[in-house]
C-alpha cells in the first residue's frame, strides 16, 4: 500500500469538496426535472452553490447550497390549499401529491462526503505515522 502524502490528501479533498457542490446542484435539477416540479422553471433554475469556506488544508469545510423556499412545500406536499395552522385534517381531498426532490438526495450526498472524508483523513494519517516510523528507523 503506497503512503499519501499529506499534500495529495489535501488535493483530494479540496478536488471532492469542490465536485461535491457542482454534482448536488446538478443532482437537484435533474431531480426537479424527473419528478416534474416545473411550471414557471424558477425553482428549477434556483439551485446554486455558495462559497465555499474552509481553512485552508480542507480538515475544516463549510458547504452551502441554496434555493428557492418553494422547493421545501413541494418536498413536503403541501402548499396554496394548505392553511398555516392546520390541525392536518383540513376536510378536503389533499390535490398536492409529495415531490421529495431534496432530502433523499441531500441526505446521502451527505453521508457520502462524511465517508470520503473518514477515509482520505485516515489515509493521511497513516501516511503520517509510516513516515514518522521510516525516520524514526533510519536513525538507529
Amino acid at each position: 500500500m503506497e503512503n499519501v502524502t499529506e499534500q495529495q490528501a489535501q488535493e483530494a479533498r479540496e478536488k471532492y469538496v469542490l465536485a461535491f457542490n457542482r454534482t448536488m446542484i446538478d443532482i437537484w435539477k435533474e431531480r426537479i426535472t424527473l419528478l416534474d416540479v416545473r411550471d414557471t422553471d424558477a425553482l428549477l433554475n434556483s439551485p446554486i452553490s455558495l462559497s465555499t469556506r474552509h481553512d485552508g488544508r480542507f480538515y475544516e469545510v463549510q458547504l452551502s447550497q441554496e434555493f428557492l423556499e418553494y422547493g421545501l412545500w413541494q418536498d413536503y406536499g403541501v402548499g396554496r390549499e394548505t392553511p398555516r395552522g392546520n390541525s392536518g385534517d383540513i376536510g378536503r381531498k389533499k390535490v398536492r401529491q409529495r415531490r421529495p426532490w431534496f432530502s433523499k438526495k441531500y441526505f446521502a450526498s451527505v453521508m457520502n462526503i462524511k465517508e470520503f472524508f473518514a477515509d482520505n483523513l485516515g489515509m493521511e494519517f497513516q501516511g503520517i505515522i509510516a513516515d514518522a516510523f521510516a525516520s524514526m528507523r533510519q536513525h538507529m
